[in-house]
């Protein structure tokens, strides 16, 4: 297991920046033509692409920017990047910063890439010596082979990439910004890239991450920033930032009844997560007995009916689901008015993190299926034995 150093001094300090962008309406030659000269704004609009953001980054540690399309991410990876300035407040950095954050950004097509390993270089800061003596290891990063001295416009999106990385970690950056460049290029070029960017991170270097993969951030980041129309709406531990996007994105909260289609013969009312003493659990410690008690609804008497459940990461990926049918259970019939029942799951063996629980029932004669999206939500205890979706007692020898 990779143990990044403790958070050293403030490297990014953000204060109250707002940064806004004026989108002209009229985009053909000859609406401008027409337009020109007339006072009033209506063929312009100011677009706030981040609003009135204040943050801190420190030393060692490695932040994920997330949100929908549109919410600010790249804008801010760019103003602390210094590629925009801002439109109000103040962007302060200190180190070396090499920013990955458009295809090929500052790469000139007409030139080979071997001329653009020096010309990018040099704008990261580096001598043509420096450059030189690391040259070898950008190319053998970057897989290029000889096409090194082929102009860049006949370049692939993923020679692009690659290349324009290769040079980004060979300038020895204290702070490292990407944005959205892992998801361009083979399987291997990817896992190469989060090997370096790991090992970035074990020699205490900072690095501001955008990505739409929500794995790929809880695997490389420690915090977890999430905006929305240009603000924060969320500042704090990757797991919980990455649910927070998902309340984003749905526009849901936990709590309100996420169902489908009302007017069924049994509704779901409420789903709660509960300990072997009945005792309702907001964090469930890793390996333990729970339960999971969903109340039902009817109108009417119904003699047959089955019900199950699923468990959810924050990324919609299912981990567990079983149902009665499943089981070989028999249901006892329902009477009218409220019931619940229980599943029980002997050993909760899920990896650290937030979890969702949906639950669906349905009657067997008519089978109309009435469903509710998380209905309850639940965090596993974080234990430093291992990551991912599921935990395991490991040992070596």
């Amino acid at each position: 297991m990779v143990v990044s150093p403790s958070p050293g001094p403030v490297v990014v300090r953000v204060d109250d920046v707002t940064k806004q962008f004026t989108v002209r309406k009229d985009n053909s030659l000859k609406e401008r033509i027409v337009h020109a000269g007339r006072r009033g704004r209506a063929h312009k609009q100011e677009y706030t692409a981040v609003d009135g953001v204040s943050l801190e980054i420190l030393a060692g540690t490695t932040v994920g920017l997330l949100g929908p399309n549109g919410s600010g991410k790249s804008t801010l990876l760019k103003l602390i990047g210094g590629i925009v300035s801002p439109t109000t407040g103040s962007v302060l950095t200190r180190g070396r910063m090499a920013a990955l954050l458009e295809l090929g950004a500052g790469f000139h097509p007409d030139l080979s890439g071997r001329e653009n390993v020096f010309l990018n270089a040099s704008i990261m800061g580096m001598s043509p010596a420096e450059t030189a003596a690391r040259f070898d290891e950008i190319l053998e990063f970057s897989g290029i082979g000889d096409f090194i001295d082929t102009q860049v416009k006949f370049y692939s999106s993923g020679m692009f990439v690659r290349l324009a990385f290769a040079v980004a970690v060979h300038t020895d950056p204290d702070v490292l910004l990407v944005d959205e460049v892992l998801a361009v290029g083979d399987e291997a070029f990817q896992r190469k890239c989060m090997e370096r960017i790991m090992r970035f991170r074990s020699e205490g270097r900072t690095i501001v991450l955008v990505s739409h993969s929500a794995a790929q951030v809880q695997e490389l980041c420690d915090r977890g920033i999430v905006l929305k129309d240009g603000q924060m709406v969320f500042d704090g531990d990757v797991n919980d930032a990455v649910s927070a996007l998902r309340d984003v994105l749905e526009g849901r909260r936990v709590g309100e009844a996420h169902s489908l289609d009302s007017g069924k013969p049994i509704e779901i009312t409420r789903i709660e997560v509960l300990d072997t003493e009945g005792n309702t659990r907001e964090v469930v410690p890793t390996g333990s007995r729970m339960r999971v008690r969903i109340h039902v609804h009817t109108e009417r008497p119904i003699p047959r009916w089955d019900m199950g459940f699923s468990i959810d990461t924050p990324t919609g990926q299912m981990v567990l689901a079983s149902n009665t049918e499943r089981l070989e259970v028999d249901l006892p019939s329902l009477d009218a008015g409220d019931s619940s029942m229980e599943f029980t799951i002997e050993s909760a063996n899920f990896g650290p993190g937030q979890y969702f629980v949906n639950a669906n029932v349905w009657p067997v004669e008519p089978e109309d299926t009435h469903v509710m999206w998380q209905g309850a939500r639940f965090t596993m205890e974080h234990t430093d034995d291992s990551i991912g979706t599921v935990a395991a007692a490991i040992s070596v020898g």
